[in-house]
């Protein structure tokens, strides 16, 4: 028997978040079973449980999209090289327990220069980030990128990817507490838009120009300010809805090219082949010291599921990430 964290309603994750037992299956053919170490509480994985994505969640639910875990079972014609291996079991079962089933073609291993924590937080901010900077935008030297939010997790990471590519990052932040971390991490500029018209700086800073692109993660008031920023023929994308309210759609067509990305359509679209290239790329930044992802800000045993939500919610988390551990392996 091994424990999994199990919703069978939508709501609030302090109300309906259970911890159970659960038989652990063999894998199947094509399949891993992994055993799990630890995985990340990101918006992403809170906010299926609330009920956002209802049409496409079914009942009972494992939340949890990424974490890393050892390999120790190996279905029919699955190499058994894969055995004992650390990978990130993706795009399969939900990841907040013991043991996760996947598919061992879409398994991620992980070389010995990366730690866990580190390789637990790889799939859903980096991989969005690179694919939105090289394949959505496809941004380039000269180009200029705003970004709301972008204290956060994935803000981090687009403002270490604009020192990699060469684009210019402009980070819109509502105080400065992490104005010198965005500065050293490859950020251009650092609005603080609680201080500053984002408008008028972003005006002054490109002569009157705009911005080439701009990343909304907001929505609501201020992803209608964001679009006020680009040039004519800048691109206004949408990655989320913090606010919890839509930008102004009539408003935001006029401004630019309005564009959405979302993981999941991604993930339907692309090869095998170029799945893994994505994360050979990426880990191939983080292992050069070229990227690097939040350090950890608590741990909480996977039982205790109900109070490392409460800190992700209640927390600046901005300083680092809330990791459930599973108990059967230590950190």
């Amino acid at each position: 028997m091994a424990k999994c964290v199990k919703y069978y309603d939508f709501g609030k994750p302090q109300d309906v978040l259970k911890v159970e037992n659960r038989h652990v299956q063999n894998p199947g053919p094509g399949k891993i079973l992994v055993r799990m170490i630890t995985s990340p509480i990101n918006p992403s994985d809170l906010i299926p449980i609330y009920g956002s994505y209802s049409h496409r969640i079914f009942l009972p639910a494992i939340p949890g999209y990424e974490g890393v875990g050892v390999v120790e079972e190996v279905g029919p014609a699955v190499p058994k090289e894969l055995l004992g291996k650390r990978v990130l079991p993706l795009r399969g079962e939900g990841t907040w327990q013991n043991y996760v089933r996947a598919s061992a073609e879409l398994a991620i291993p992980i070389p010995v220069t990366i730690d866990n924590l580190t390789a637990a937080q790889l799939y859903i901010n980096p991989v969005t980030a690179w694919i939105i900077c090289k394949e959505i935008l496809e941004l380039k030297p000269g180009d200029a990128l705003l970004v709301n939010a972008c204290s956060s997790s994935i803000g981090r990471i687009f403002a270490q990817l604009s020192k990699i590519l060469g684009f210019e990052l402009i980070a819109a932040v509502r105080n400065d507490i992490h104005t010198k971390d965005l500065i050293e991490l490859g950020a251009s500029y650092v609005i603080n838009t609680s201080e500053s018209s984002l408008v008028n700086m972003v005006r002054e800073l490109t002569n009157g120009r705009g911005v080439s692109a701009a990343i909304d993660s907001i929505g609501g008031s201020c992803g209608n300010e964001l679009a006020c920023c680009l040039k004519p023929s800048g691109i206004f994308l949408s990655i989320g809805l913090l606010s919890g309210k839509p930008v102004d759609w009539k408003i935001i067509s006029q401004k630019g090219e309005v564009k959405l990305f979302h993981l999941r359509h991604w993930n339907k679209q692309v090869s095998v082949k170029k799945w893994h290239e994505t994360f050979e790329q990426l880990i191939s930044y983080i292992s050069e010291k070229k990227l690097k992802l939040m350090p950890p800000y608590e741990h909480y045993d996977l039982i205790h599921v109900k109070e490392a939500v409460l800190a992700v919610e209640s927390l600046d988390t901005n300083r680092g990430k809330v990791f459930l551990k599973s108990e059967l392996l230590q950190l």
